[in-house]
């Protein structure tokens, strides 16, 4: 079982998340762990910890922001528009896909988020939009029309299983009993899932 599990919380809008999210997921990779994908709106959090939205910090800030950003992405060699064409786009239902995404396996979580990103601070492309979504998860391999089956209220339409799981290596079978690595190990078990109901634990491991 991988207990190397990183919950990262990240703002699907933020050009910080953009401009560090392929460094994380390369981090996670270097030290083969996984992660739980916790996407957050900003705006709600600001009037609780005492931040302000962009709009309203002072003009000084704002142009000093964009100085900033415009550093970070010459530093680290990613390209970024500073102001995106569709920036004040919500970002509420690029967060639904890219929950639904990650439900299907963390990969596709994070490869979705990505898109996500790249879409609104380099591709000038609206986040908001179902079909630019689907075309993004279309471009990554994703299955697109099951992904995108979303209600208003943010429930896939389509069944889901709920766990994280990993293949199994030689070693993992060896220690677990198992004459081949044929299956899979579960990794975790989101709460409150099917999974969860029908009694399946981190640690299980799933044959076919």
């Amino acid at each position: 079982m991988n207990d190397k599990v990183v919950d990262y919380y990240f703002a699907p809008v933020s050009p910080w998340t953009y401009l560090g999210h392929e460094r994380f997921v390369a981090m996670l990779q270097a030290n083969a762990a996984t992660c739980r994908l916790y996407p957050v709106d900003l705006s709600k959090v600001f009037p609780v910890s005492g931040g302000l939205p962009l709009p309203k910090r002072a003009p000084q800030r704002q142009a000093y922001r964009l100085v900033e950003l415009a550093r970070w992405s010459d530093w680290l060699q990613v390209p970024i528009n500073v102001t995106p064409k569709f920036g004040a786009s919500s970002g509420d239902l690029a967060s639904r896909w890219i929950l639904a995404a990650a439900g299907r396996s963390v990969a596709s979580g994070l490869a979705m988020t990505g898109g996500v990103l790249r879409a609104r601070w380099a591709e000038e492309r609206d986040i908001a939009d179902p079909a630019t979504l689907g075309a993004i998860a279309e471009g990554l391999g994703l299955d697109a029309a099951a992904i995108g089956e979303l209600r208003e209220d943010g429930n896939v339409d389509r069944g889901w299983l709920g766990v994280q799981i990993q293949g199994l290596n030689e070693d993992m079978a060896a220690g677990l009993g198992l004459e081949d690595t044929h299956g899979a190990l579960i990794a975790d078990v989101i709460a409150g899932s099917p999974a969860e109901k029908a009694g399946l634990k981190p640690g299980d491991v799933v044959r076919s």
